[in-house]
């Protein structure tokens, strides 16, 4: 097929979708559900894995995101309700429910005030001077691409502070370098997640270890960081996905398959973002807004404020709201004092880049309503509890890998898959003797896997925002590297599961 008309496939997309048959379709899937329902056993078994296939079958048919989330809920709640059971209340009471929730609540204010400090960064112009100094210690695109890499590195406290500050800050660089923003959405992601689990001061590091300790596992007198830190060498999927990023960047892997047409689509001069990905971009530039730069922009606003954000976090024992909030009242502070705008603009710059976040938000809202639909159809521990048969001390790791990789891909949940798994899977090595760190470690790499590749994943959605990528092509172009680190990953787990048994 050609380069031209790949590009008019790919703008035609949108204007070709037939409502009436994606209506049509969901109207008869959500019905076939309730026909079936009244028949299936109380214990559905092997059957729980039906509304998470319907879903991922969805998503490739019809690339639609938020309506796969939905009907794979809803026939999932069918599936799990009594017969005669109204599951528009039970849809409506796991969304209520996962609104209401501390972790909701936490991610809305979190992420939507980070667009808002986005928003301000590029009104202040301190994304634009950060832009006007990098572009002359990069000047090529593979340099651009290394300093998102490294910059990637340095920001290690949370993934999402990383994806959407790096993200954000040199998608100007590599759009001057005709950089597809696949490539750029792909480095954020790959240097999000996988870092956080392989330095040990982070929201990754705290929240695993605590739970390490809650279900038994604790050496001593170790405290959370000390008894996350013994699974950091046996991250194996983090490691790979990370260290591979640079390999891609200089050429020593080359681009395959969706990454490749992306760069075919820049070369015969379409555009640098796949299309649709408006909808979901917080870059001005992407909105069609003016920048409305002021006059001698500098570095500091840019600088500072991501210091104060980060230096703040980790004061606050990583606590990335109090960052926020903190990095909010030194902008005010700081631009207020160099006269850059108004009091009324600042709030109203803020509420612009919240603005921004809806869809992305909303993304995340529907996966946890599916998450929640998987917790009680049992999904993720029936898996678990199915592989246990096969499992030896030698086998172990490696089996876990790949079970809870599996349910990642399709759940996307990872601290959510965690907080299921680990209780199960500690005392589960325990029993049968295995090695612990490298046991705990595979399942944290999995959780890393599924926070990197799943397609709904609030990594996937909020790289993708930030770069100014459609999620479901960001998550499509870099599902090949991270299925390549993912097999380097399983045959290391295999290698060391039988090293250390």
């Amino acid at each position: 097929m050609s380069i031209k008309k790949q590009m008019e496939i790919l703008e035609n997309e949108v204007a070709t979708f037939n409502a009436r048959k994606s209506l049509l379709s969901a109207a008869l899937i959500i019905v076939a559900a309730m026909v079936v329902s009244p028949f299936l056993p109380k214990d559905l078994g092997a059957l729980c894995c039906v509304p998470a296939l319907l879903m991922i079958v969805y998503i490739f048919v019809t690339k639609r995101i938020l309506e796969a989330l939905t009907i794979g809920a809803v026939v999932g709640f069918i599936m799990v309700g009594s017969p005669g059971e109204n599951v528009m209340w039970t849809f409506a009471d796991s969304l209520l429910n996962t609104m209401m929730s501390e972790d909701i609540a936490w991610l809305i204010i979190v992420c939507g005030l980070m667009g808002g400090i986005i928003a301000l960064i590029q009104r202040s112009g301190g994304a634009y001077a950060f832009g006007l100094w990098a572009s002359k210690k990069a000047k090529t695109q593979r340099m651009a691409l290394m300093w998102a890499w490294v910059l990637g590195i340095i920001i290690f406290i949370d993934d999402y502070l990383n994806s959407m500050t790096v993200g954000s800050c040199m998608a100007p660089l590599t759009d001057k370098h005709r950089t597809p923003r696949e490539m750029l959405a792909y480095i954020c992601d790959s240097t999000a997640a996988p870092v956080c689990v392989l330095i040990p001061i982070t929201t990754w590091s705290i929240f695993c270890g605590k739970i390490l300790i809650k279900n038994g596992w604790q050496e001593g007198d170790a405290g959370v960081i000390e008894m996350f830190m013994k699974t950091i060498p046996y991250n194996f999927y983090a490691w790979i996905a990370a260290l591979i990023v640079p390999l891609v960047v200089l050429g020593v892997v080359p681009k395959i398959f969706g990454m490749k047409k992306a760069y075919e689509r820049v070369e015969a001069g379409g555009p640098l973002a796949p299309p649709g990905s408006e909808k979901i971009s917080i870059l001005a530039s992407d909105k069609g807004e003016e920048d409305n730069i002021p006059n001698n922009p500098k570095m500091l606003n840019f600088f500072i404020p991501l210091a104060v954000l980060v230096g703040a976090t980790m004061f606050f024992d990583n606590e990335m709201m109090m960052g926020v909030l903190v990095a909010l009242v030194v902008m005010f502070i700081m631009y207020m004092l160099q006269n850059l705008m108004p009091a009324v603009e600042f709030w109203d710059v803020i509420i612009k880049g919240i603005q921004n976040m809806i869809l992305p938000l909303m993304l995340m809202v529907l996966a946890f309503v599916f998450a929640d639909m998987n917790e009680q159809i049992g999904f993720t521990k029936w898996c678990i509890e199915s592989a246990t048969t096969f499992m030896t001390p030698a086998t172990a790791p490696m089996i876990i890998f790949l079970v809870l990789a599996c349910t990642e891909f399709i759940t996307g949940t990872n601290w959510g898959m965690y907080i299921i798994a680990l209780p199960i899977i500690i005392p589960l090595a325990f029993n049968i003797g295995a090695f612990m760190p490298l046991t705990v470690g595979a399942c944290i790499s999995a959780g890393v896997f599924g926070s990197h590749i799943c397609f709904y994943s609030d990594a996937t959605v909020l790289t993708s925002a930030a770069c100014g990528c459609d999620n479901f092509r960001h998550a499509l172009t870099q599902m090949p590297y991270g299925f390549i680190s993912a097999i380097v990953a399983f045959i290391m787990f295999a290698v060391f599961g039988f090293i250390m048994a």
